[in-house]
């Protein structure tokens, strides 16, 4: 995958600037971001009332019974670009409930946006990926979409979607879902990066798959020694297409005292999965009130992080005692800051988490709160007794 990038500022001061940064990715997809989120459930019903409820998600699209559908019912949720299709089987046996029996609730498809979605299966077939749907053209009186797909990590699976020759609401198959309830948007605006939890000694495997089949280039790594806390520790490394609108993190347990929140997901969710998704904001404040309000639990930051927070990240345009308030952690990179919070787990298992994140200015991944991070999480460990 040639060179590893770990300094951004170093980077940036070489001749070829930012263009330099994403050089090892060969774009032959090329990606044009992500394009939907797939979770398998128990009940898509429910689970579309809670993310519609909690996250302000609205009402897009369905598929089931009334459109022809007779395995599965799908509810497609939007806000901004982010588009969540929650999916539950209507029959006994099946792909997705072996899935949910064996995850729990969990995302299942990364679908990712490409001009062609043919190309995209042949390129990646033969640098070595595993087939999961060969191209199949979809179409309907709005048009037509051409999907196909690769496993990844996991269970987990890639649909390239071609959507160019295509006006309607969602995909073939799917009508407008008109629904009288619909509660504001929370400000959230696009999937910043998806985190991949995989197994020991997986990480590298993956990420050479990410670089050989996908052309992705690895842009930050981090070791046991840059996230880790007095009990458990962690590796990863982060992944990027090569126009940078598509990043996965991808992580693994390091040896600690106890069990690190790798280790417990790798075990309830029974194999490797997507750990949690980053969603970007312009107001993180506005925000997490919002969600708050609404009933999303975050992870508990204590009041000691905030003591000497400034000194390090230096000045930021938000009042301090503002964050503090609703445990808003902040970093600096060469580019300028970010904010970040996390959500507890939104399943029953400790399994997928969301991220809220604004970037203001700042490329990185907040690896000055790591340490805060990963204390929040262990506290829920030990009441969880999986620490």
């Amino acid at each position: 995958m040639g060179t590893e990038i770990k300094n951004l500022k170093d980077l940036q001061n070489t001749e070829y600037g930012l263009k330099k940064m994403f050089a090892e990715a060969e774009d032959f997809l090329p990606l044009l971001g992500t394009d939907y989120v797939e979770l398998y459930v128990g009940n898509a019903k429910q689970s579309a009332l809670f993310y519609k409820t909690a996250f302000g998600f609205q009402s897009e699209a369905y598929a089931g019974l009334e459109t022809g559908m007779k395995d599965r019912v799908s509810y497609v949720l939007r806000q901004d670009k982010i588009k969540l299709v929650l999916t539950t089987s209507l029959e006994e046996g099946g792909v997705i409930n072996e899935h949910i029996n064996k995850h729990g609730d969990g995302v299942k498809v990364i679908a990712l946006m490409v001009e062609d979605a043919t190309k995209a299966f042949e390129e990646t077939i033969k640098r070595g990926a595993k087939p999961f749907m060969e191209p199949i053209r979809e179409e309907d009186k709005d048009g037509y979409v051409v999907r196909s797909g690769i496993h990844t990590y996991g269970d987990t699976v890639h649909i390239f979607v071609e959507r160019g020759n295509y006006n309607g609401v969602f995909l073939p198959g799917y009508k407008k879902w008109e629904s009288h309830y619909n509660p504001e948007p929370v400000g959230l605006k696009f999937i910043d990066h998806m985190v991949g939890n995989v197994d020991w000694n997986e990480m590298n495997e993956w990420c050479e798959f990410y670089g050989k089949v996908m052309g992705f280039a690895q842009i930050i790594s981090f070791d046991d020694n840059d996230i880790s806390t007095e009990f458990t520790a962690l590796m990863s490394k982060v992944m990027s297409n090569g126009n940078g609108r598509v990043k996965f993190p991808i992580n693994e347990p390091a040896e600690g005292k106890k069990k690190s929140q790798i280790e417990e997901y790798i075990d309830f969710y029974n194999g490797p999965g997507v750990q949690h998704i980053a969603v970007a904001t312009d107001d993180i404040i506005k925000t997490v009130s919002a969600m708050r309000e609404r009933g999303v639990e975050f992870l508990y930051v204590p009041d000691s992080y905030y003591e000497d927070v400034l000194e390090r990240v230096g000045e930021i345009d938000e009042d301090i005692n503002v964050l503090k308030k609703h445990g808003v952690l902040i970093d600096r990179d060469d580019e300028g800051y970010l904010l970040q919070l996390f959500t507890k787990p939104v399943v029953d298992r400790p399994t997928m988490f969301f991220e809220v994140i604004q970037r203001k200015g700042a490329q990185s991944f907040g690896k000055g709160n790591f340490k805060a991070l990963f204390e929040a999480i262990e506290r829920e460990q030990d009441n969880r007794g999986t620490l």
